[in-house]
């Protein structure tokens, strides 16, 4: 299969969650959510939104980026934006790509969403773009995101010291994981058994 890159106009559905793409009409829902908690933005490479013109800012910024294909996650019960996540630096000669700039409203976590969220990622990235190779960098500080991604079944791979800077100005080591195409079905077996256990 000939890898191919990721799309802007891709939606991926699934039992609990849609993900569409990240416009600005998704902004209103998202604050609703994720304004004004800085647990949500603590590991985030944005400033915390107060308001909802700083989330458009924010939301802007990363439409903004070629390196970018940003996905709202939509909570398909009540049909709201409830998160963001994406995929970044996708390559066809590599066969890769990274998924990140995750997020979701404090209500949201250690539910459904999430796993689904990441089956529907990894599905598209390894089975419909022929991607050998998905990737996460973390803050090594975010303990709650490296095990969520080790409960996906990726493998730690090492960790790139000073890294990237976050908005108070402090810098961070950047943790990597990865999954590879070989190990994607078992871990497809995995998630999907979570999502069935609720």
């Amino acid at each position: 299969m000939i890898a191919k890159l990721p799309t802007r106009t891709t939606v991926l559905t699934g039992r609990h969650v849609r993900l569409e793409p990240l416009t600005p009409a998704h902004v209103a829902d998202l604050f609703r959510v994720v304004g004004g908690d800085d647990e949500v933005w603590r590991w985030t490479l944005s400033p915390t939104p107060h308001t909802e013109d700083e989330l458009a800012t924010t939301l802007k910024d990363r439409l903004a980026d070629p390196a970018c294909v940003p996905f709202a996650v939509v909570h398909l019960a009540t049909g709201r934006a409830i998160g963001v996540t994406c995929y970044f630096d996708a390559s066809t000669e590599q066969e890769q790509l990274e998924i990140g700039g995750t997020w979701y409203g404090r209500a949201h976590w250690r539910t459904a969403v999430n796993t689904e969220s990441k089956l529907l990622l990894l599905t598209h990235a390894f089975e419909e773009l022929g991607m050998g190779r998905v990737y996460w960098k973390i803050d090594h500080l975010n303990e709650r995101s490296q095990a969520a991604v080790l409960r996906l079944g990726a493998v730690h791979e090492g960790t790139l010291r000073r890294h990237r800077r976050r908005p108070d100005g402090s810098w961070r080591d950047s943790v990597y994981f990865s999954m590879l195409r070989e190990e994607w079905p078992t871990a497809r077996k995995r998630l999907a058994s979570r999502l069935d256990r609720g």
